[in-house]
Parts: structure tokens; sequence; C-alpha cells
């Protein structure tokens, strides 16, 4: 290696362009590798969103804000094979839990392989000696093996945005096993929890014969990788600027005059079947009918921007919602009171910030999440003198870090219901305590520290 300090290289399914970060509505993933690539320098490569009839190889190479951006077009085929098929109707379901959901395709699987192998031939050009390679998420788990097939020797790390599954529900994808396998050819593997590390361990201990060293390096055969516990965080200090935005006001004070005096309850989600919506909304049914005398004294705003639209389960799921919030507002609706405002559509960062701080009580109660990140930018938008308070599945990776919330079974309506009460009465003390205890993780844990600790643990190895 070169005495220069090394390139960074992130890969992704999909890639931010800083000229559409700088309007300041992007993620907080986005935010630390985009600061990544400045200092370090290198280039982030991904899909284009975009189809092209024929696949080329073609790269869109552009530079904005001081960060290289890499894309290349998909055939139709790809799309729906690797992107719509494998990924979102094969893995995504299976990694969480829903194996009734999981649909098994070999022509999903070969097209899933085949996307792998043309972002490796891909992007191979644009790494250069002494690059740190860092590829992301269930998308790409094959990825690192083909970069070694194309004789990458640099250092490979791959880390998991979503849960990894229980051995005996990975058990039943068809091929599972050379796609664990693939992740031997990565140099560090990151997980947001212990439980997900500790899941992969089981498999690759039981199933492939794999050993455990020290400082969490797992070696398969000549192989080795470093398994770490690294859960992702938000910027806390860009989301806690933006929650005192004139845009975050005026969304704030436009739900505050809409209330009319009525406590908020929000829930903010992709639509998706592992966000247990259809769970959450019927909890909040048991609050209301446990709880007569805070009927009309209390709205639920469910907030859920559509996604994966081709892909059939998420169109039944909003069937569904539609279905269950208006039975819900049906039955105890008043002329001057609606029970759930349910919303198809996104906001801004800054407008959401303004309406989390508008809320009494967050819902963030999924039946399985990698991580949440809703839960950590609520936490960061309340108001220090009077904030609301966070109702969170154990079942969310983000239970792990913030103990100090309201933690439930979203599985249990009476559960939920019990915390949704105790939430909205509970004092200003104790709130103040459990949010500052809250804040303070978020704060410390955020996502550039998410950041240096995968990328030390990649250097080091």
């Amino acid at each position: 290696m070169s005495g220069r300090t090394s390139r960074l290289v992130v890969i992704s399914n999909r890639v931010q362009s800083p000229k559409a970060a700088s309007g300041g509505n992007q993620g907080g993933l986005a935010v630390a590798l985009l600061a990544a690539l400045r200092e370090k320098g290198g280039v982030w490569f991904g899909w284009s969103g975009e189809t092209v009839e024929s696949f080329t190889g073609a790269i869109d190479l552009q530079q904005a804000g001081g960060v290289a951006t890499a894309t290349v077009d998909l055939e139709p085929q790809d799309v729906d094979e690797y992107y719509n098929g494998y990924a979102n109707r094969s893995l995504w379901p299976l990694f969480h839990d829903r194996i009734d959901l999981t649909r098994f395709e070999r022509d999903f699987e070969g097209g899933y392989l085949r996307v792998n192998r043309r972002f490796a031939t891909t992007v191979r050009p644009l790494i250069g000696e002494g690059d740190l390679v860092w590829v992301h998420d269930y998308h790409l788990i094959p990825l690192g093996r083909e970069l070694r097939r194309l004789g990458v020797a640099n250092r490979l790390g791959f880390f998991l945005h979503i849960p990894w599954p229980p051995t005996r529900i990975l058990m039943s994808l068809p091929s599972h096993e050379p796609l664990v396998r693939s992740l031997f050819d990565y140099d560090v593997v990151g997980f947001h929890t212990q439980d997900w590390l500790d899941a992969f361990l089981h498999y690759v201990t039981r199933q492939l014969g794999a050993e455990l060293g020290e400082n969490g390096i797992v070696t398969l055969g000549e192989r080795s990788v470093r398994a770490i516990v690294a859960p992702i965080g938000i910027d806390a200090g860009e989301f806690e600027t933006a929650a005192r935005s004139e845009q975050a006001k005026f969304a704030h004070d436009r739900m505050h005059m809409s209330a009319t005096g009525r406590s908020m309850i929000v829930g903010v989600d992709r639509l998706d079947y592992s966000k247990g919506l259809p769970e959450r909304f019927g909890s909040y049914e048991r609050f209301l009918t446990q709880h007569p005398d805070l009927q009309g004294l209390v709205y639920m705003l469910q907030i859920a921007p559509p996604s994966r639209e081709k892909v059939d389960t998420y169109q039944a799921i909003r069937a569904e919602l539609d279905a269950v919030s208006g039975r819900i507002n049906g039955e105890f609706a008043d002329i001057d009171w609606v029970p759930i405002r349910y919303v198809n559509k996104g906001y801004p960062r800054d407008e959401l910030a303004g309406i989390y701080r508008a809320a009494r009580v967050a819902l963030v109660t999924p039946l399985r999440d990698g991580m949440n990140l809703v839960a950590k930018e609520y936490v960061a938008a309340q108001d220090p003198d009077d904030p609301g308070v966070l109702v969170l599945s154990i079942f969310a990776g983000a239970a792990a870090q913030l103990t100090a919330a309201l933690l439930v079974n979203p599985y249990s309506a009476d559960e939920v219901a019990d915390a949704i009460a105790l939430a909205l009465r509970m004092p200003r003390e104790e709130r103040v305590r459990r949010w500052r205890a809250l804040l303070d993780n978020i704060r410390r844990e955020d996502v550039f520290w998410w950041r240096d600790r995968f990328l030390g643990a990649l250097e080091q190895h």
C-alpha cells in the first residue's frame, strides 16, 4: 500500500447524490457517507434507478459538493428479478420473519446473482490500490465474492441494515449456504444489534462449522471475517437544529391549531408489513375502547408513504390499512372528531421534525426492524421543557439502545394500549427524565460514531 490515506468506495443499491442532499432532506446514512467521502475521497456507486433496453455497464460519473457518484442503468428484467424479486420478495420478508410472504423463484435468484456480478464488473475499474470498499445491505450480499473473483484484494466491508433471521428461518431459503458463505469474502461484517450478530454466529457455527476466535473473528476454512455490532444513529445535531427551523415551527403550529386542544399520537413509517401498522391500529382501537374518557381528547396521525408499489404484498397492506382505519373512524368518530388521520404521503425532514415536536406520544411499533431511525428522530425533535413520550417495540433494533422508552410487545394490543394511556398521563418530570436519557444515547452514538466505528474496524483488520 502507498502512504496516502485510503480512499473510500461505497457501494449500495441506490446512490444519494450530493446535489439532492443539499436540500436538507437527506437521511442520516447519506449524511455520514457523503461526509466520509469528502474527507477520504472516493466514489459512491450504485444503480441509477433507471432502466435501459440492454445492459451496457456504462457509468454515469458525477461530481458535486466534493463527492463523486457513479451510477449504472439496469435492464427491466434485472429490476424485476433482482430488486422486485429476490431482494424484496425473497430476502426482505424472510429476514423479517415473514416466511408466509416469501416467494422463492429460480429466476429471482438468477437475476440477483447476475446483477451482483454486473455491479462487480462495472465498479471494478473504480477501485484503486489501497481503497477501502464498503458494501451496504441485503441487495448486495454476494458482491464481495464477485469482487474477489475479479482479483480485488482490498479490504472489503459489508453492513446489513436489516435483521439477520434465526437459523431455522434462514434455512428455508434455497441456496442459503452459498449466500452466507459469500460473506466470508469480506473482512468485516456489521450488524445493528447483538441479537442480529448472535443469529449470524449461530448459523455459521452450527450449519457451516465456522470457528469463533477473539475480537469477533470468525473463521471458515481459509477465510476469516470480523463480525461486529455497530448500531446506526442519526445526525442528532442536525435534526435538533431542524426541529427549530422555520419550516418545523410552521408544521408544529399547523398541527397545534388543527389539534384544537387534543393530544396527538404520531406514527411515521414506510408502508411495509414489517412495521406492524394493522396491529398498531388495532392497539389504538383497544385503547379507545378501554379509555372512553379519553375519546375525543386524542387523535392518531399515521404518516405512511407507499413503497415498492409493484410488489403485491405492499398493495395488500395498503388495502388492509385503508379498511381498518375506515372501520375505526366509522365506529368512534364524532361530528367534531376523527380518531385516526391516515396519510399516504411523505414529508420533508424539517416538516417531520415539527410534526414530531407537536406529538405527545410517538408509536414506533414494528414487528421486526433492523434499527428504526424514526424513534431517534422523534427524541431529537422534542422540546426540552415539555418532551413527548416514545413507545417503542422490543423488536426494533433501536430498543437495545433506547431503554428509557416505554418498551412494548407490538403483538399485544393490551400492552400497547396500556403504554399509550401511561404516556398520555405521564408527569412532566418523568417525561423529561426519560427524554434526557434517550437523547444522551442518540447524541453519543450518532451516525458519525457508527461510521467511524465500522471504518475503524475495517482499517484495523
